[in-house]
């Protein structure tokens, strides 16, 4: 028998998490109104910031893409130049967010609905005519 539990949202919305036999979780419930996201890719503007001389780590280049300056009212000089080549994977999405929630993104312990999720963190999700497959890390 696979696990199943119920989660309410602020509207009344009731989720329901299964436990598949592949190890990943089906998300069912109302996804009429609902946002999803796709993961960033950075390779080529990494590859073009490292062509121009750049020396930082792929994680610190990550975070330095996506600077704002406050003083200057404006994005850093470095996202300026390299964030026109940061692109998004469309064939993964990595973040869901039904209205009124929950939003579930890459990362997420799915320990927060239930106990018997501890250390299932989410991948990416699949979606399905009907419900999302949550895909775990192995």
């Amino acid at each position: 028998m696979n696990k199943s539990i119920k989660y309410t949202n602020r509207y009344g919305d009731v989720y329901e998490f299964t436990l598949m036999e592949n190890g990943n979780i089906m998300w069912t419930g109302n996804f009429e109104w609902c946002r999803n996201g796709w993961p960033n890719v950075y390779d080529k503007a990494y590859a073009k910031y490292q062509e121009d001389g750049g020396t930082e780590s792929l994680e610190v280049f990550k975070q330095k893409v996506h600077e704002w300056d406050d003083l200057a009212v404006g994005w850093t000089e470095l996202a300026k130049k390299y964030q026109s080549y940061v692109y998004s994977d469309t064939d993964t999405i990595d973040m869901v967010d039904p209205s009124g929630g929950p939003y579930i993104t890459r990362g997420n312990n799915m320990e927060y609905f239930s106990k018997d999720f501890a250390g299932k963190i989410v991948d990416y999700f699949i979606p399905k005519e009907n419900h999302y497959e949550i895909v775990l890390l192995p």
